[in-house]
């Protein structure tokens, strides 16, 4: 009995407001499922905020919180003490974060309690310096940006990365991966298998699976190669190199390559590697206020008219216009981190249009 009550843990989540629900949700829903999976409350769980009232969602719902920073400080030396933090972020990220909830959160290392950001979390934690030196993800809509600003972190392109006491994840079902990886270092595997049965879930994902393969439908499993040309292109975005150099030791033809990419992507190697590159830059665009010719150089052009012309080509405006409708008509665009981005771009062009 002992045993099993050593394996018992509390988890607190620290909803930022606007917080993504479907990130929240999933982590909450795994360790539920894992209880009724063991026939015991393993799990338990509270949610916290900045002063322990509601809080809305990024999608409009409101959540009721019972505890706050305040509370949660006092707590980490009581008999209440969590074993992990998960702060739940979501949009604009940079006006919800605060230096009393880094404080606790540095507080929350030192007294050896794990320490989880979900979705745009990872921003938080970074702000509080808990990053250096330790690998992260972050939600691919957010990576240039998150790049840009912190620099010196290791982010890595999986679903979620555990690196000590610090667990990232990049938000949406992910969240769900992530937990269930938790529960099978405590429960084991056939717990696992019988949350994925009730969850209706074929399986638990690993944490270098990638969060997507970019501008690809999602029905079909892609050639090997494939996905490492792709990776290879997103790793020299900003100082492209030609096909030929990226498929070198693939044991692939270059009409091979060519094949692949147009079978699976509708679209020729170099003209893929564009789009990569231009995404970049469009993320750049609405999340920063980097300057438009650094936007460029960050995203593989030498010069910035090149790339408005390319720009232009593909979205039928130039960089400056984007910008201008965007901070118009959605004056946080440019620190508005989360999965509206790219609906945030399409409105903007629209506008133009």
């Amino acid at each position: 009995m002992d045993s099993v009550a050593s394996k018992k843990q509390l988890f607190v989540f620290y909803l930022l407001p606007e917080f993504t629900l479907l990130a929240f949700s999933s982590a909450i829903e795994a360790l539920r499922l894992a209880n009724m999976v063991l026939g015991f409350e393993a799990y338990r769980w509270r949610l916290a905020s900045h002063d322990g009232g509601e809080v809305c969602a990024s999608s409009g719902v409101p959540i009721r919180t019972e505890s706050s920073v305040a509370a949660e400080r006092q707590a980490a030396s009581r008999q209440g003490r969590p074993s992990m933090v998960v702060v739940c972020g979501g949009l604009n990220i940079q006006n919800h974060s605060s230096k009393t909830l880094e404080s606790w959160l540095r507080e929350c290392r030192q007294n050896k309690i794990a320490i989880a950001g979900l979705c745009t979390g990872a921003h938080v934690l970074a702000q509080a310096r808990l990053l250096n030196d330790k690998k992260c993800v972050i939600h691919w809509e957010n990576v240039p940006s998150f790049v840009e600003r912190f620099g010196s972190t290791s982010v890595r392109t999986g679903l979620f990365a555990i690196d000590g006491n610090i667990h990232t994840c990049a938000g949406g079902a992910a969240a769900f991966d992530m937990m269930l990886h938790i529960i099978r270092r405590d429960f084991g595997e056939d717990v696992v298998t019988g949350v994925c049965e009730r969850a209706i879930v074929d399986r638990m994902r690993n944490s270098d699976d990638r969060q997507r393969l970019p501008f690809s439908p999602r029905v079909e499993e892609h050639h090997p190669a494939l996905t490492k040309l792709i990776e290879r292109m997103q790793e020299t975005l900003a100082e492209p190199v030609s096909v030929d150099e990226l498929m070198a030791d693939l044991g692939l033809t270059r009409r091979q390559v060519e094949r692949l990419f147009r079978n699976a992507l509708r679209n020729s190697p170099a003209r893929y590697y564009m789009k990569l590159r231009l995404e970049r830059a469009r993320l750049l665009l609405q999340q920063t206020s980097t300057p438009i010719v650094e936007v460029a150089f960050a995203s593989g052009f030498s010069s910035a008219s090149h790339f408005s012309k390319a720009y232009r080509d593909a979205y039928g405006c130039s960089p400056h216009e984007v910008r201008k409708v965007n901070r118009t008509l959605f004056p946080n665009a440019e620190i508005a981190l989360g999965s509206d981005l790219y609906r945030l771009s399409e409105t903007a062009v629209a506008y133009q249009s």
